[in-house]
């Protein structure tokens, strides 16, 4: 599979892909409202460090494309001002934003290293794992 916009292979047959992949213009937009959706919301959500995380897992050069198209779709979806649950509901506002997000990294975490978590944790404010275990 070369591009994942063009095709899946299911069952040794080629099938044309149903999955929206943002566009570069999308992820830039999404890149500039991430971070302050994130801050403005973060003590209110319990997977702000994973959102964290994944945005600066998209940010670094060394992770793989698909990985960065994954998880800007996810954090895409935690921008957008209208989704199928609004955010504005106490309690399940965001339980629709979690679970493309936990999907998300279900399909790529492992391309969430270590020294993206300790940029979340530095950004969130929240206390910090030791530097030195840490690599890039």
């Amino acid at each position: 599979m070369s591009d994942p916009r063009e095709m899946i292979i299911e069952n040794g047959e080629s099938v044309p892909t149903r999955l929206p992949i943002p566009t570069e213009k999308q992820a830039r937009r999404t890149q500039k409202r991430v971070l302050p959706k994130l801050l403005r919301v973060a003590s209110h959500i319990p997977f702000a460090r994973d959102a964290a995380a994944a945005y600066f897992c998209t940010m670094d050069p060394a992770t793989p494309r698909r990985a960065k198209l994954i998880l800007m779709g996810a954090l895409g979806y935690f921008v957008l001002p209208t989704d199928a649950i609004p955010d504005v509901l106490a309690g399940l506002g965001f339980a629709d934003d979690a679970t493309v997000l936990a999907t998300a990294l279900g399909l790529v975490g492992l391309q969430v290293k270590p020294a993206h978590r300790l940029a979340a944790d530095r950004l969130l404010g929240l206390k910090q794992e030791t530097d030195r275990n840490v690599r890039s």
